[in-house]
């Protein structure tokens, strides 16, 4: 991407009085722990999720808290390379590692039900950026697309959910 197609992406959405747009996923269990999320009209590649070995999954695929830090590492990096190109600093490479503890121990409400954190604690990121810009830029550059990434905010405020069971049609017990 150059900059002014960032800019003309921009400007479309600064200009847009619908903004606002409603993300969707299809989730469908296929059997063992492991589910096909569909996205927009994305098949014949859904995005896959299973659980591992270790949690009676077959290991295709990643878990679904594995796939929330590549949501948060692909939003991530887009941020940071989109900025980059709005301030002219060429990228030779942007790689991203991320790490997360999570405690299974209660796993799906099984297990050792003793009060404890649910879910990730702290999310370790580590940026790797190779480009002709000073490090004082780049830490700049990283701090500005954390701040207005999408995916950090959901996960750093909190969220309301709203988990509702359908109707269930005729016939179905």
């Amino acid at each position: 991407m150059d900059k002014r197609e960032l800019d003309g992406v921009i400007a479309r959405r600064v200009a847009d009085p619908s903004a606002t747009r409603t993300m969707r996923c299809r989730t469908v269990a296929r059997g063992r722990f492991n589910q096909i999320n569909y996205i927009r009209s994305l098949p014949p590649q859904p995005v896959m999720e299973d659980e591992p070995e270790g949690l009676s999954g077959e290991s295709i695929a990643p878990n679904a808290s594995e796939a929330l830090l590549a949501a948060f590492g692909s939003c991530l990096a887009v941020g940071i390379h989109a900025n980059a190109v709005a301030q002219g600093i060429p990228l030779q490479s942007l790689e991203l590692e991320l790490a997360a503890d999570l405690n299974s121990t209660a796993v799906w409400g099984a297990g050792d039900l003793t009060p404890k954190t649910i879910g990730f604690e702290t999310i370790r990121v580590s940026v790797r950026i190779e480009a002709e810009a000073p490090r004082a830029s780049l830490e700049a550059l990283v701090r500005h697309a954390t701040l207005w990434s999408p995916v950090a905010n959901t996960l750093h405020n909190p969220v309301h959910l709203d988990v509702a069971l359908e109707e269930a049609e005729a016939g179905a017990s």
